[in-house]
């Protein structure tokens, strides 16, 4: 068995933490995104037209880019079972009102025209951009408490885990500032994409709403940093478990550092300041560029954003995918978390054969459905929005 494996565990444990970032990026570019534009809804439009217009520019992809999503799900599931139950349970309310979000997104989209009543599609605009802020706050609240780190404790000789956290518990500030980076982040994608997607008035207002979100967002991003610097403390393995052995969260010690502890591995690495400070160099140019003709150059830019906010907190972290503020050497770490080394391969050879599918049918819809979508077209669409 262990001959056919060609891949050390330590390796695949690091290969799976990092296919688990690329997933989170690309719902984070992708869906995020749609969930911006919903967000947007009352901000560049001002008459049902022009609503139809934003639910037809993600009409034929937001489904699709769900699926980044459940990716991320299952890999969180099958790769990293303990920190699949410990998030899930620990965050059982916050996923609740999470998947209440997801669920009634597609039924706004769905149902919203189906009646010309203005009372019942006024209601599922509100609804439909309720669900973006909801879902984008969630996601960051979520990750402000990994990095404050999570109240649980494994019981010594059962390894059951215990969470001592509540759910209004999870809104402390620091986490809900994150909140508001994602929030203003993705509203900042979706305008983005707007500015390149849609015309006229729509775009012109997207594009204003782009240079507000994305300096709000570079300035709440830095404050974030700024605050992890001075007032979050950070987590550093004391003593490590074997990086190739079997997976138990309490063969490790670990300590809580001094504030700033979580750029331990920026002041050891300094390539890793690639990922915030190209973040905000993207950005910057992002704004720049949108709504001036360069649609998809602005919008690869923003991307590049997205992807450089998501790996600044997954380097700043690493190893941990979950810390512990109960216990700090009940944390869970990518080396002492993780299924088998057996299921590790057999999961990446299945992921090497349906990932590039996955990729390459995401990209033809993407440039069959290139367009401009404007009053018009929806007009004369018969199955639009």
């Amino acid at each position: 068995m262990e001959s056919f494996i060609l891949l050390e565990y330590e390796t695949l444990r690091i290969v799976w933490w990092l296919l688990l970032g690329v997933l989170l990026a690309a719902f984070a570019v992708m869906d995020g995104a749609d969930l911006g534009i919903a967000m947007l809804l009352p901000l560049v439009t001002r008459n049902d037209g022009e609503r139809r217009v934003l639910y037809n520019v993600i009409g034929p992809v937001w489904e699709g880019n769900q699926v980044w999503l459940i990716l991320s799900g299952g890999v969180i599931f099958a790769a990293w079972p303990l920190l699949y139950a410990l998030s899930f349970s620990g965050f059982y309310l916050a996923m609740m009102l999470l998947l209440v979000a997801l669920i009634l997104r597609p039924v706004a989209i769905k149902y919203r025209s189906k009646m010309t009543s203005a009372t019942w599609r006024w209601r599922w605009d509100a609804i439909w951009c309720a669900t973006g802020v909801v879902a984008a706050l969630v996601f960051g609240v979520a990750m402000g408490n990994v990095l404050l780190g999570v109240p649980f404790a494994f019981e010594e000789h059962s390894l059951r885990a215990v969470y001592g956290g509540h759910f209004f518990g999870l809104f402390q500030p620091f986490a809900v500032l994150c909140g508001v980076v994602s929030v203003l982040l993705l509203v900042f994608q979706g305008a983005v994409v707007l500015c390149w997607k849609a015309d006229g008035l729509i775009a012109a207002r997207a594009k204003r709403w782009a240079t507000i979100a994305g300096l709000l967002t570079i300035l709440c991003f830095v404050l974030a940093g700024v605050w992890i610097a001075f007032g979050v403390e950070g987590y550093h393995v004391l003593t490590p478990a074997d990086p190739n052995g079997l997976s138990n969260p309490l063969a490790k010690t670990v300590i809580n550092n001094e504030a700033g502890g979580w750029l331990a591995n920026y002041r050891e690495h300094t390539w890793m300041w690639l990922a915030p400070g190209g973040a905000i160099v993207a950005g910057l140019l992002a704004m720049l560029l949108a709504g001036k003709g360069t649609g998809r150059l602005g919008i690869v830019c923003s991307s590049v954003m997205v992807v450089g906010v998501v790996f600044t907190v997954g380097l700043a972290t690493f190893p941990f995918l979950l810390p512990s503020s109960s216990d700090p050497s009940a944390s869970l770490t990518i080396y002492d978390a993780s299924a088998s080394h057996f299921s590790l391969w057999v999961m990446l050879l299945v992921s090497a054969f349906f990932l590039p599918i996955i990729v390459a049918y995401t990209s033809w819809v993407y440039s069959v459905m290139g367009g401009k979508v404007t009053e018009d077209s929806v007009r004369d669409a018969p199955h639009s929005y």
